[in-house]
């Protein structure tokens, strides 16, 4: 999948692969955020503050992205669901 490349003209196939691929990656960086984030807190309170903690912060936005597109291609996947069983 290209950056540009409309949902709708892509394959269900492509668009299965990209979700599962997607939803990994993002559960990951999720993941991965929220033990910095548990983890920059910890150094704060015994060590004073740091700069750290503003970097989970600052890439969250990217959580959300991947999760707006993700739901974006749920939407397209039952489309296409509801067009096949007509």
């Amino acid at each position: 999948m290209t950056k540009n490349t409309p949902l709708t003209e892509m394959s269900t196939e492509e668009l299965i692969k990209n979700q599962k691929t997607m939803g990994t990656a993002t559960a990951a960086l999720a993941g991965l955020l929220a033990s910095l984030f548990i983890l920059s807190v910890y150094k704060w309170i015994t060590k004073g503050f740091t700069s750290l903690i503003v970097v989970p912060l600052a890439l969250l936005p990217i959580v959300f992205v991947n999760l707006k597109k993700l739901k974006e291609i749920k939407e397209e996947l039952e489309i296409r669901d509801k067009d096949v069983t007509k």
